[in-house]
């Protein structure tokens, strides 16, 4: 594979999927603000940054692959779906652009004590796998959109999705002395939402127009 293969065909849908799992990670949440205050702390940051992007690049890779081959042998089942997601996309974009309108800040305060790593890893396991909506955001709705990526395109995807987690985490656990004053702004989030409702609106036209253009 080329350079121009890469730029054409593997780039864009790494992009994708890159751009699909930041807009649905990156909100005001219990998972962020622990990884954000472990950060802070300065306890077992790695572990914790590398536990959840782990535990989201298992879900994310799963639902795609599953998803691909439950799907593979019923395309009405599938335009329905990616239906759906466009359905989804669109309304997610939408409220965040409804939230862009409000004031609100993610709590970063550091107080309170230390954990050990087991307790640390225990808890970042409860925020990520106790939460349903984790599900249906990387099982059933990155899964979805990923199958419907050519066989060949499916990893990419996955990867980039993937990516975004391992991005992200790392940004909150790491940078999180530099981050923290930032996020205690409530403008800060007016923009993030701001950026992610258009960005869910663009992903829900290009799915939209996938469907309608497929045969």
């Amino acid at each position: 594979m080329n350079w121009n293969d890469i730029l054409l065909g593997v780039w864009p849908v790494f992009v994708q999927g890159l751009f699909l799992s930041l807009g649905l990670i990156v909100a005001i949440g219990a998972q962020n603000a622990f990884v954000l205050r472990q950060g802070l702390r300065r306890e077992h940051v790695g572990s914790v940054v590398a536990f959840c992007a782990v535990a989201d690049a298992l879900l994310i890779t799963a639902g795609v692959f599953g998803m691909a081959q439950a799907l593979g042998e019923r395309p009405v089942l599938a335009r329905a779906l990616a239906l759906g997601g466009a359905a989804f996309l669109a309304v997610y974009g939408w409220r965040a652009i409804q939230r862009a309108r409000q004031t609100s800040a993610l709590d970063v305060t550091s107080t309170g004590q230390g954990l050990g790593l087991g307790a640390a890893l225990a808890q970042a396991a409860a925020f990520t796998l106790l939460n349903p909506h984790v599900y249906l955001d990387t099982v059933l709705l990155v899964g979805s959109i990923g199958a419907q990526q050519p066989s060949s395109m499916q990893g990419w995807f996955a990867a980039g999705a993937s990516s975004a987690s391992l991005l992200w985490f790392s940004a909150l656990g790491f940078g999180a002395r530099w981050l923290a004053p930032w996020f205690a702004r409530p403008r800060a989030w007016q923009v993030l939402d701001a950026l992610i409702g258009v960005t869910m609106w663009v992903l829900s036209a290009l799915l939209l127009h996938h469907v309608l253009s497929s045969p």
